[in-house]
């Protein structure tokens, strides 16, 4: 898998997914926003790692979007007429472009495998929206997150505001989305927006690594379950969310990974666990809606 914004490393069912242009302090650039949910869904359709984690390089995990994203909305006409219903069409071609780029960021929450964010620097702005649609966030001493949108006149729209209220406290979502603030990595650690702090990038990194490790040989299906009733429990209500993970287990609930998990902890072994099965998918089947 080659991409221009993105390094891909597939080892021991850990992908290694690193935002690679540090010149540019990591900018989400057009190509950005298509490259990152074709690769993260290429690993979960075939089934290619079990877990992904999501780093990067330089002085800066991202700056963020760059705003040529947006592009100009109304290209350049001669005629008038042209040019007048274009302008029209302005307010549906940026909402579309909107939700365009927001579905690159679900698809780190859709996937089935979960997915580490190991943060260096500024996450700003728009990677703030990426971060927060991570299952976990680590940080280096030197790290921050803010959310910059506000300092040059835009409300956050990519994914930041309704998933980090579910992450911290309402008040001090509110403080960083009003003021444009810097968040350091130990106040956001302070706050249970990251899992844990590390001296460097490299001992985080080191650190990241090993709990990736750690979730690779759990039995994928059961981290699959997981992740989608922990997602569930999120948005829904407990009654809602009990009967969901009892349908969820009705149906998917695997007799033999239990019984292999148990014989592999008695016999002090590495448990081999089935992955999870390749990802069917209508428009790849060649099936339109």
């Amino acid at each position: 898998m080659n991409y221009s914004c993105f390094d891909v490393n597939i080892d021991h069912g850990i992908a290694h997914v690193v935002l690679n242009r540090p010149e540019k302090r990591n900018s989400m650039i057009p190509a950005f926003w298509d490259e990152l949910p074709a690769l993260i869904d290429a690993i979960d359709k075939d089934s290619l790692a079990r877990v992904i984690v999501l780093s990067s390089t330089g002085p800066h995990f991202s700056s963020g979007l760059d705003t040529s994203v947006f592009g100009s909305s109304i290209e350049s006409h001669d005629h008038p007429d042209s040019l007048a219903k274009l302008q029209r069409q302005r307010g549906a071609r940026l909402y579309d472009n909107i939700r365009y780029m927001q579905q690159s960021f679900t698809c780190l929450e859709r996937c089935r495998v979960p997915v580490l964010a190991a943060i260096q620097g500024g996450a700003i702005g728009g990677a703030v929206d990426l971060i927060t649609a991570c299952d976990m966030r680590y940080m280096s001493e030197d790290a921050f997150i803010t959310i910059y949108e506000i300092n040059i006149g835009m409300t956050a729209d990519v994914g930041t505001f309704p998933r980090i209220v579910k992450l911290i406290p309402e008040g001090i979502a509110r403080e960083l989305a009003y003021t444009g603030r810097r968040m350091p990595a130990q106040e956001a650690k302070s706050i249970g927006l990251v899992n844990g702090v590390y001296d460097t990038q490299e001992e985080m990194l080191e650190n990241v690594m090993a709990i990736a490790r750690e979730i690779a040989a759990k039995p994928p299906l059961a981290i699959y379950g997981s992740k989608r009733i922990i997602s569930h429990a999120r948005d829904h209500s407990t009654d809602a969310t009990l009967d969901y993970i009892a349908i969820w287990n009705a149906s998917m609930l695997q007799p033999e990974e239990i019984s292999e998990a148990m014989t592999a902890a008695q016999e002090q072994r590495q448990a081999d666990f089935v992955d999870l099965p390749a990802r069917r998918d209508k428009m790849s089947d060649g099936v339109t809606s």
